[in-house]
């Protein structure tokens, strides 16, 4: 051995980003890190991104101020590969670990982002909707005034289109069945609950035909009186509620 022919000292390999050293790695590195995860999120590898940033949030320093930003990325990665729940929590962690970041309104409205994408029909189940109102309107309350909060409540304001739609679409199944009663109460609340939906012109009408049906003669002037007074264009309207000739009792 002592006259050679033994193999030489291996060449010295450069770590990727990837790789921990028992050193760990330098501030250098965890900078290139990073800009690695950002060029995937520009690019769209979302799979590869998310990859990179849980690296880059395992090497930041405490207090790293790419963190918050990091964590809303991994939200943003996994609400693209279709992971909702564990997209929302991402989103949540920032607005709730870091609520002073510039982030967290836009992280909160995010969260409400994708309990409103899982309640994507209507007539489902509405408690991913319910949620994504709290969250919306818990936006509003913690983050007032500014451009996330006007995007939040166009959201609410869609949402409540919808909220509205399903209470129709219910009162719809219970006329069908001529359960004139349970239609009226579904028809009552959502004119009471959603009055500027676009849907609750059309909802009175239907509330009118429903009180016709049973012989709610005075519940039909009333609701008529509603309609002449704030829809008077409402498709159907004067078919349903005549206009009030001049001598006519």
């Amino acid at each position: 051995m002592g006259c050679g022919g033994g193999a030489g000292p291996e060449p010295a390999t450069t770590p990727s980003p990837l790789q921990r050293s028992a050193e760990g790695v330098s501030p250098q590195q965890v900078d290139s890190l990073w800009r690695l995860a950002e060029s995937r999120v520009r690019q769209g590898k979302w799979g590869d991104a998310l990859k990179h940033l849980e690296r880059a949030l395992l090497e930041f320093a405490p207090g790293d101020p790419r963190a918050a930003r990091a964590r809303y990325y991994v939200g943003e990665a996994h609400f693209a590969l279709g992971n909702h729940l564990q997209a929302a929590r991402e989103f949540r962690r920032v607005s709730d670990e870091t609520p002073n970041d510039p982030l967290a309104p836009e992280a909160l409205l995010r969260a409400g982002d994708v309990y409103a994408d899982l309640w994507r029909r209507p007539e489902l189940d509405p408690s991913y909707g319910q949620t994504s109102l709290a969250t919306y309107q818990e936006l509003l309350n913690r983050y007032p005034g500014g451009s996330v909060a006007a995007r939040a409540q166009e959201r609410i304001d869609d949402l409540r289109e919808r909220f509205a739609y399903k209470e129709y679409r219910a009162a719809l199944y219970y006329f069908r069945l001529k359960a004139y009663d349970s239609a009226i109460l579904y028809l009552k609340d959502l004119v009471a609950t959603y009055p500027r939906a676009d849907i609750a012109p059309e909802a009175l009408i239907k509330l009118v035909q429903a009180y016709s049906r049973l012989g709610y003669r005075e519940d039909v002037q009333e609701t008529c009186g509603y309609i002449r007074r704030f829809h008077p264009r409402a498709p159907g309207a004067g078919e349903v509620c005549p206009p009030v000739t001049a001598g006519a009792s």
